[in-house]
Protein backbone atom coordinates (compact mmCIF):
# COMPACT_ATOMS: atom_id res chain seq x y z
CA UNK A 1 0.00 0.00 0.00
CA UNK A 2 1.32 3.50 -1.10
CA UNK A 3 2.08 6.18 1.84
CA UNK A 4 -0.07 8.25 0.53
CA UNK A 5 -3.05 5.10 0.97
CA UNK A 6 -2.00 4.99 4.49
CA UNK A 7 -2.20 8.29 5.52
CA UNK A 8 -5.36 8.22 4.13
CA UNK A 9 -6.44 5.14 5.83
CA UNK A 10 -5.20 6.79 9.31
CA UNK A 11 -7.10 9.90 8.21
CA UNK A 12 -10.11 7.78 7.99
CA UNK A 13 -9.43 6.49 10.94
CA UNK A 14 -9.16 9.73 13.22
CA UNK A 15 -13.10 10.68 11.99
CA UNK A 16 -13.67 7.58 13.01
CA UNK A 17 -12.48 8.14 16.41
CA UNK A 18 -13.46 12.12 16.21
CA UNK A 19 -17.55 11.35 15.41
CA UNK A 20 -18.06 8.09 16.50
CA UNK A 21 -20.29 7.68 13.35
CA UNK A 22 -19.87 8.29 9.97
CA UNK A 23 -16.19 8.47 9.17
CA UNK A 24 -16.19 5.31 7.15
CA UNK A 25 -18.35 6.33 4.64
CA UNK A 26 -14.63 8.24 3.56
CA UNK A 27 -13.32 3.96 2.92
CA UNK A 28 -14.72 3.19 -0.80
CA UNK A 29 -13.75 6.59 -2.07
CA UNK A 30 -10.29 6.16 -0.18
CA UNK A 31 -9.66 2.56 -1.98
CA UNK A 32 -10.75 3.75 -5.52
CA UNK A 33 -8.71 7.16 -5.55
CA UNK A 34 -5.92 6.02 -3.86
CA UNK A 35 -5.63 2.86 -4.47
CA UNK A 36 -6.75 2.96 -8.39
CA UNK A 37 -9.38 -0.16 -7.16
CA UNK A 38 -11.90 -0.46 -9.22
CA UNK A 39 -16.00 0.26 -7.64
CA UNK A 40 -16.84 -3.13 -7.09
CA UNK A 41 -13.93 -4.75 -5.41
CA UNK A 42 -13.54 -1.62 -3.70
CA UNK A 43 -16.60 -1.65 -2.20
CA UNK A 44 -16.36 -5.15 -1.01
CA UNK A 45 -12.83 -4.63 0.63
CA UNK A 46 -14.48 -1.68 2.31
CA UNK A 47 -16.63 -4.47 4.39
CA UNK A 48 -13.91 -5.92 6.11
CA UNK A 49 -11.85 -2.84 6.84
CA UNK A 50 -15.47 -1.04 8.27
CA UNK A 51 -16.16 -4.39 10.54
CA UNK A 52 -13.13 -4.76 11.67
CA UNK A 53 -12.68 -0.54 12.73
CA UNK A 54 -16.22 -1.28 14.39
CA UNK A 55 -15.11 -4.27 15.96
CA UNK A 56 -12.18 -2.36 17.38
CA UNK A 57 -14.03 0.63 18.89
CA UNK A 58 -17.49 -1.87 20.27
CA UNK A 59 -14.25 -3.71 22.88
CA UNK A 60 -14.10 -0.56 24.57
CA UNK A 61 -17.91 0.37 24.58
CA UNK A 62 -18.51 -2.76 25.66
CA UNK A 63 -16.16 -3.17 29.10
CA UNK A 64 -17.47 0.27 29.85
CA UNK A 65 -21.15 -1.01 29.27
CA UNK A 66 -22.25 1.01 26.84
CA UNK A 67 -23.74 -1.64 24.24
CA UNK A 68 -27.12 -1.98 24.71
CA UNK A 69 -28.04 -5.75 23.56
CA UNK A 70 -31.84 -5.98 24.26
CA UNK A 71 -31.58 -3.20 21.14
CA UNK A 72 -28.78 -4.46 19.36
CA UNK A 73 -29.28 -8.02 18.97
CA UNK A 74 -32.88 -8.01 17.15
CA UNK A 75 -31.64 -4.31 15.28
CA UNK A 76 -28.76 -5.89 13.94
CA UNK A 77 -30.01 -8.83 12.48
CA UNK A 78 -32.89 -6.51 10.43
CA UNK A 79 -29.27 -5.38 9.76
CA UNK A 80 -28.06 -8.41 8.36
CA UNK A 81 -30.81 -9.55 6.40
CA UNK A 82 -30.76 -6.16 4.93
CA UNK A 83 -27.47 -6.15 4.52
CA UNK A 84 -27.10 -9.78 2.82
CA UNK A 85 -30.33 -8.98 0.29
CA UNK A 86 -28.08 -5.16 -0.63
CA UNK A 87 -25.10 -7.67 -1.39
CA UNK A 88 -27.52 -9.85 -3.31
CA UNK A 89 -29.06 -6.51 -5.62
CA UNK A 90 -25.77 -4.77 -6.19
CA UNK A 91 -24.55 -7.76 -8.45
CA UNK A 92 -27.46 -6.45 -10.86
CA UNK A 93 -25.83 -2.91 -10.66
CA UNK A 94 -22.53 -1.75 -12.00
CA UNK A 95 -19.48 -0.40 -10.37
CA UNK A 96 -20.25 2.87 -11.62
CA UNK A 97 -24.17 2.78 -10.51
CA UNK A 98 -22.48 2.09 -7.34
CA UNK A 99 -20.41 4.82 -6.72
CA UNK A 100 -23.29 7.20 -7.82
CA UNK A 101 -25.56 5.57 -5.27
CA UNK A 102 -22.53 6.60 -2.75
CA UNK A 103 -22.53 9.85 -4.33
CA UNK A 104 -26.30 10.12 -2.90
CA UNK A 105 -25.54 8.88 0.39
CA UNK A 106 -22.91 11.21 0.68
CA UNK A 107 -24.75 14.30 -0.08
CA UNK A 108 -27.73 13.44 2.35
CA UNK A 109 -25.11 12.35 5.04
CA UNK A 110 -23.41 15.77 4.45
CA UNK A 111 -26.49 17.58 4.37
CA UNK A 112 -28.09 15.85 8.21
CA UNK A 113 -24.24 16.59 9.30
CA UNK A 114 -24.61 20.04 8.59
CA UNK A 115 -28.13 20.54 9.77
CA UNK A 116 -27.32 19.09 12.95
CA UNK A 117 -24.03 20.36 13.29
CA UNK A 118 -24.89 23.02 16.22
CA UNK A 119 -27.64 20.87 18.30
CA UNK A 120 -26.43 19.47 21.33
CA UNK A 121 -27.02 16.05 20.21
CA UNK A 122 -30.04 13.60 19.98
CA UNK A 123 -32.06 13.18 22.99
CA UNK A 124 -33.29 9.96 24.43
CA UNK A 125 -36.65 9.12 25.89
CA UNK A 126 -37.46 6.43 28.28
CA UNK A 127 -36.59 3.07 26.99
CA UNK A 128 -39.63 2.00 24.84
CA UNK A 129 -40.26 -1.44 22.88
CA UNK A 130 -38.50 -2.40 19.81
CA UNK A 131 -41.38 -1.02 16.87
CA UNK A 132 -41.21 -2.00 13.66
CA UNK A 133 -40.15 1.48 12.41
CA UNK A 134 -36.36 0.68 14.34
CA UNK A 135 -36.42 -1.99 12.32
CA UNK A 136 -37.13 -1.21 9.25
CA UNK A 137 -33.81 1.69 9.87
CA UNK A 138 -32.08 -1.36 10.63
CA UNK A 139 -32.81 -3.48 7.52
CA UNK A 140 -32.44 -0.44 4.98
CA UNK A 141 -29.44 0.42 6.62
CA UNK A 142 -28.27 -3.31 6.34
CA UNK A 143 -29.31 -2.42 3.14
CA UNK A 144 -27.25 0.55 1.91
CA UNK A 145 -24.37 -1.26 3.53
CA UNK A 146 -24.77 -4.46 1.36
CA UNK A 147 -25.03 -1.99 -1.67
CA UNK A 148 -22.03 0.41 -1.49
CA UNK A 149 -19.95 -1.08 1.44
CA UNK A 150 -20.92 2.15 4.02
CA UNK A 151 -21.15 1.20 7.80
CA UNK A 152 -24.45 3.35 8.46
CA UNK A 153 -23.65 4.97 11.81
CA UNK A 154 -24.50 8.31 11.00
CA UNK A 155 -28.00 6.35 10.34
CA UNK A 156 -27.82 4.04 13.07
CA UNK A 157 -27.17 6.48 16.30
CA UNK A 158 -30.29 8.61 15.76
CA UNK A 159 -32.66 5.84 15.22
CA UNK A 160 -31.04 3.86 18.41
CA UNK A 161 -31.60 7.35 20.24
CA UNK A 162 -35.00 8.49 19.04
CA UNK A 163 -36.91 5.29 17.93
CA UNK A 164 -35.91 2.96 20.56
CA UNK A 165 -34.81 5.50 23.56
CA UNK A 166 -31.22 4.25 23.87
CA UNK A 167 -28.85 7.19 25.80
CA UNK A 168 -26.29 8.62 24.06
CA UNK A 169 -23.45 7.33 25.42
CA UNK A 170 -24.83 4.03 24.51
CA UNK A 171 -26.09 4.10 21.14
CA UNK A 172 -22.30 4.71 19.68
CA UNK A 173 -21.31 1.07 21.13
CA UNK A 174 -24.46 -0.25 20.26
CA UNK A 175 -24.49 1.02 16.65
CA UNK A 176 -21.06 -0.08 16.63
CA UNK A 177 -22.45 -3.51 17.28
CA UNK A 178 -24.98 -3.60 14.29
CA UNK A 179 -22.16 -2.41 11.99
CA UNK A 180 -20.18 -5.53 12.91
CA UNK A 181 -22.89 -7.58 12.29
CA UNK A 182 -23.98 -5.99 9.05
CA UNK A 183 -20.88 -5.88 7.23
CA UNK A 184 -20.20 -9.45 7.67
CA UNK A 185 -23.51 -10.19 6.57
CA UNK A 186 -23.00 -8.12 3.73
CA UNK A 187 -19.32 -9.64 2.98
CA UNK A 188 -21.20 -13.40 2.81
CA UNK A 189 -23.69 -11.44 0.06
CA UNK A 190 -20.73 -10.89 -2.25
CA UNK A 191 -18.67 -13.88 -1.29
CA UNK A 192 -17.28 -15.71 -4.25
CA UNK A 193 -18.25 -13.42 -6.71
CA UNK A 194 -15.00 -10.30 -5.96
CA UNK A 195 -11.65 -12.08 -5.74
CA UNK A 196 -10.19 -9.51 -2.05
CA UNK A 197 -6.66 -8.84 -2.07
CA UNK A 198 -6.74 -9.48 2.02
CA UNK A 199 -3.07 -8.18 2.20
CA UNK A 200 -3.92 -4.60 1.33
CA UNK A 201 -7.56 -5.15 3.32
CA UNK A 202 -4.95 -6.09 6.63
CA UNK A 203 -2.73 -2.86 5.94
CA UNK A 204 -5.79 -0.35 5.73
CA UNK A 205 -7.28 -1.71 8.38
CA UNK A 206 -3.96 -1.34 10.87
CA UNK A 207 -3.78 1.74 9.62
CA UNK A 208 -7.43 2.87 10.40
CA UNK A 209 -7.11 1.32 13.79
CA UNK A 210 -4.29 3.44 14.60
CA UNK A 211 -6.15 6.24 13.48
CA UNK A 212 -9.39 5.49 15.66
CA UNK A 213 -6.85 5.24 18.78
CA UNK A 214 -5.72 8.96 17.64
CA UNK A 215 -8.97 10.38 16.86
CA UNK A 216 -10.52 9.07 19.96
CA UNK A 217 -7.75 10.60 22.15
CA UNK A 218 -8.71 14.00 20.33
CA UNK A 219 -12.27 13.72 20.48
CA UNK A 220 -12.61 15.55 23.98
CA UNK A 221 -10.38 18.38 22.56
CA UNK A 222 -12.26 19.19 19.12
CA UNK A 223 -15.34 21.33 19.11
CA UNK A 224 -18.01 18.91 17.83
CA UNK A 225 -19.82 21.87 15.98
CA UNK A 226 -16.61 22.86 13.77
CA UNK A 227 -15.68 19.36 12.88
CA UNK A 228 -19.19 18.05 11.84
CA UNK A 229 -19.23 20.96 9.41
CA UNK A 230 -15.61 20.72 7.94
CA UNK A 231 -16.47 16.74 7.35
CA UNK A 232 -19.93 17.31 6.05
CA UNK A 233 -18.23 20.32 3.30
CA UNK A 234 -15.08 17.07 2.99
CA UNK A 235 -18.07 14.71 2.21
CA UNK A 236 -19.75 17.20 -0.73
CA UNK A 237 -16.30 17.67 -2.17
CA UNK A 238 -15.65 13.43 -2.71
CA UNK A 239 -19.30 12.92 -3.65
CA UNK A 240 -18.60 16.19 -6.47
CA UNK A 241 -15.57 13.71 -7.11
CA UNK A 242 -17.48 10.31 -7.19
CA UNK A 243 -20.09 12.07 -9.45
CA UNK A 244 -17.13 13.49 -12.43
CA UNK A 245 -15.81 9.97 -11.95
CA UNK A 246 -18.50 8.27 -12.62
CA UNK A 247 -19.95 10.55 -15.48
CA UNK A 248 -16.34 10.58 -17.08
CA UNK A 249 -16.38 6.76 -18.23
CA UNK A 250 -19.62 6.93 -19.75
Amino acid sequence: MSLVAAVLAILVGITLGLLGAGGSILTVPVVVFALGVDPRTAIVMSLPIVGGAAAVGVVGHWRSRNVDFRVAVPFGIAAMVGAFGGAKLAHFLSGNAQLMLLAVVMLGAAASMFRNAGLPGYVAEEPRPLGPLLLVVGASTGLLTGLVGIGGGFLLVPALVVLAGVPMRMAVGTSLFVIVLNTVAGYAGYHGSVDVPWATVAWFAGATAIGIVIGTSLASRVPQAALKRAFALLLVAIAALLIWKTISTF
